[in-house]
């Protein structure tokens, strides 16, 4: 007789069981914090209006807000060494605080007034209350991490620590880059914007990668290979994340239509175009040192502009060939089939989102 065969796990179950798993921790860890900032935090997650009004649906502990990738990834990196998900719930909590922490900053500094629908925490309380609510969830990632109380836990916390001073690095990178100009020795490279992205996004996909191999004890072969898995995911996360910022759906981004070319923000199809220096790198040179705002004519037409200078294109190509990069990472050592094999599921949904 023949035996029935399990069907695979498809990337949004999987997503969803690991963040089944994490969501009463990071629930009770955001609980801890005062209430005026766990108010922020939880309007962060999509759990709660402002005010506190619970979101329908939510519970207080979850809300479509967000994929939850970071987190699964910790799961799953910890599953993939060998130890049960459970192990790595801790880690995933600190990852989530974090990568909360930073969207919240982040959004200041960019003067960004929507994300994902509705408004920004620092719209929505002010811009010093959103400092002191990422603030808050920094010092409770590191102390969520510090007092798991785990044989692994000060390994953790030491993977953690590296990680935050990469996110600062490659912050301050991004800043710097919108004081540069678009043309000339001083212009931005693509390069350098590759760099600026491994420690801006890769760095924290790395961290969540990193940290799962920690907690379940791995060793430190493995560690690395999966940190650098994460670290080359998050590039290429990055790299979706900037084709969306100018040809995204709005109903995924929660952002308007080119969004990215309005702020006159140095990503990397932008990058890419102007390094072929062509004629439609040229018209693109001009629009952008015009010295006049992009409205919508000129912004759609720096978007073609763009597409003709080969920069979507070179940018889709650099998010595949960092996929194929973790994929490597994921083939030099030895881990768990089946969590490698959700692993690799999960590497396509994330980067072949809707535009």
């Amino acid at each position: 007789m023949t035996m029935p065969t399990t069907a695979r796990a498809t990337a949004p179950q999987i997503l969803a069981r690991c963040r089944d798993l994490v969501r009463p921790a990071l629930t009770q860890a955001v609980q801890r914090l005062h209430p005026w900032p766990a108010e922020m935090a939880a309007f962060s997650l999509g759990w709660s209006e402002v005010g506190g009004t619970l979101v329908p649906g939510t519970h207080g502990s979850h809300s479509s807000h967000g994929k939850g990738v970071r987190q699964a990834l910790t799961v799953l990196c910890a599953e993939a060494a060998g130890a049960p998900g459970e192990n790595a719930v801790v880690g995933a909590v600190a990852v989530e605080l974090i990568h909360t922490f930073s969207l919240l900053h982040d959004d200041i500094m960019d003067g960004d007034e929507t994300r994902r629908q509705r408004a920004t925490v620092w719209k929505a309380y002010g811009t010093g209350p959103a400092v002191l609510a990422g603030d808050a969830l920094f010092a409770l990632a590191v102390e969520t991490l510090a007092n798991s109380r785990t044989v692994h836990s000060g390994a953790a916390v030491r993977h953690l620590a590296s990680t935050l001073n990469d996110l600062v690095r490659g912050q301050a990178e991004d800043l710097l880059f919108e004081s540069r100009p678009w043309t000339g020795p001083d212009a931005v490279r693509p390069d350098e914007y590759r760099s600026m992205a491994g420690h801006k996004t890769g760095a924290l996909l790395g961290c969540a990668a990193g940290l799962g191999a920690v907690l379940a004890g791995a060793p430190a072969p493995t560690v690395d290979a999966l940190a650098r898995a994460g670290r080359h995911l998050g590039v290429a996360f990055q790299a979706v994340d900037d084709l969306l910022g100018i040809w995204g759906d709005p109903q995924v981004t929660g952002k308007p239509v080119h969004n990215d070319l309005r702020r006159l923000k140095k990503t990397y199809p932008v990058l890419a175009a102007l390094a072929t220096d062509g004629p439609a790198a040229r018209h693109l040179v001009a629009l952008l040192t015009s010295g006049d705002p992009l409205d919508d004519v000129t912004a759609r037409r720096a978007a073609r502009l763009i597409e003709d200078a080969g920069g979507r294109s070179a940018t889709l190509t650099e998010a595949h060939h960092h996929l194929d990069s973790a994929r490597a990472c994921l083939d030099s050592v030895s881990l768990a089939p089946t969590a490698v094999g959700e692993i690799l599921t999960l590497l396509p949904f994330l980067i072949d989102r809707r535009m």
